[in-house]
Parts: C-alpha cells; structure tokens; sequence
C-alpha cells in the first residue's frame, strides 16, 4: 500500500451539499481530528435505535441466564448485533466441542456479510498502510459502513470520519446491554415495544440519500426478493448471505454493462 499523504490536523472533510467527482472519490485516505467528530456526529441519529436495539439484547442475555458480566463482555467482543441474537436464540445446555464449533460457524455465517462491506472500502482504505488500514475494520457496523459509503461518494477522503463514527457507535452498543440487562423483567418480549423494527427503519432511511436512479436501485429490489425467498424457503439465517451475494454479484453487472456502454 501506498504511503499516505500529509494533511493539516483540521483538514476539511467533505460536506453533504458538496458536489462530487471522480478526482475527489480518488483521493488518499488521511486522518484528523475533524474527521472523528463529524465521523461520530454522522452516527448521532442512529443511536437512539441502536441502544433500545443493545437493550434488547441485554434483556435477552438476562433471561437466557448469562451473568451482568458475560453479557457486557460478549457485546464487546462478538460485537455483532443479529449474531448476537442469533447465538444467544440456539445457546446450548451444556458447552462441548461440538457445540462451541456449531455456534461460531453460526456466528460466521450471519457475519459474512462483513467481508463484502470491508471489501466495498478497499478503494478508499488501500492507500493506507496496512497497519492502519485493517484494525478500524474490526469494529466495522451496518450503519457505520453505510454512512462512511454516502460520505465517500460527496467526495471525502478522511478515514477519520470512519473511525469517530464505529468508535461512538461501539461504546454505545456496548453500554446498552447494562440497562437492557437490569431492566430484563420489563422487556420480557422487545417485539411489543417495537424494537424489532427500529433498526431496519433507521436503515431504510439511510438508503434514501444513497438512491442514484433506477438503474441502481435494481439490486437493492434482487437483493431483498433473493434474501426473502431464501427465508421463506430454509430455515436458519442463511438468507442473510444470499441477498447479500445476489445484490453484490447483480450490481457488478449492471455496473460493468454500464461502463461499456460509456454511461
């Protein structure tokens, strides 16, 4: 990777009236502290969700039996909303080879998703050095990504911007599991208080601003009618990778036919 170019701590980062252009989008990746405050107020409007979201799940840890301790630190570390769920969903009695084994495949399979979005910054984080470029991923969200994409596309540049974003993003996740898990006997079924709906609500909404003409909208729909089928079809949580490949795999061609046909 290429070595990164200098910019001035207070560097200016790009705004969301700001035209974009192609030079804009090629330009290096760089830090500053500018970057991590807009990076985390960006993030502001999705934590209200994300912390009843957090909550749920520290209600759900409580009932499962997990000690105050274990459910923190299981947020911390897996650090993964739906897997989180999802494992606590199919936690087993007792704890062998066999079922640890289960469970992280589980756990892979629902977070594979996670390579495609890292992959979708490789543009952007290449231009930094390895070392710099890989650690921020680990704590790469949903919402985080989505935003850092529409932030990158007005032509932004700082990496900051993503790292205050997952930074203020991890803390609150982390944090919300505390009141979720005391608050356990009044969040008995999260479903009634609609909890359940908040984040994809909160991600419906950020896709809006992203919408850039029919064309392009195409593999959000292959995505979400691939994702549902397979749902609708299997069990488990496999229709999680299905959209996620059918979107990926149907918007690279779309785009390739684009390019050759000069649009």
């Amino acid at each position: 990777m290429s070595e990164v170019r200098a910019r001035p701590p207070d560097a200016p980062i790009a705004r969301p009236d700001r035209k974009t252009s192609v030079p804009d989008r090629q330009q290096p990746a760089y830090w500053s502290r500018a970057g991590l405050i807009e990076g985390a107020r960006a993030m502001l409007p999705l934590l209200p969700g994300q912390f009843a979201f957090g909550m749920a799940f520290g209600a759900l840890a409580a009932q499962k039996g997990f000690t105050l301790v274990e459910a923190v630190a299981m947020t911390g570390i897996v650090y993964a909303g739906m897997s989180q769920f999802v494992i606590l969903q199919s936690w087993p009695d007792a704890l062998t080879v066999s079922t640890v084994t289960a469970v992280m495949l589980l756990t892979a399979t629902v977070n594979a998703r996670f390579f495609l979005m890292s992959a979708s910054l490789r543009p952007w984080f290449s231009t930094l050095p390895v070392w710099q470029a890989y650690p921020p991923l680990t704590i790469l969200t949903d919402g985080g990504w989505l935003n850092s994409m529409r932030y990158r596309d007005r032509g932004g540049a700082d990496a900051s911007f993503f790292l205050g974003g997952q930074i203020l993003s991890y803390v609150s996740w982390t944090f919300a599991a505390l009141p979720g898990y005391l608050l356990a006997e009044r969040l008995t079924d999260p479903k009634a208080y609609g909890v359940d709906l908040l984040m994809p609500a909160f991600f419906a909404a950020l896709l809006i601003p992203s919408y850039r003409g029919l064309e392009r909208t195409i593999p959000w729909v292959i995505s979400g009618i691939v994702a549902t089928t397979v749902a609708w079809l299997t069990s488990g949580y496999w229709f999680i990778i299905a959209g996620a490949v059918a979107g990926s795999v149907s918007a690279a061609f779309i785009l390739s036919e684009g390019n050759t046909n000069g649009r």
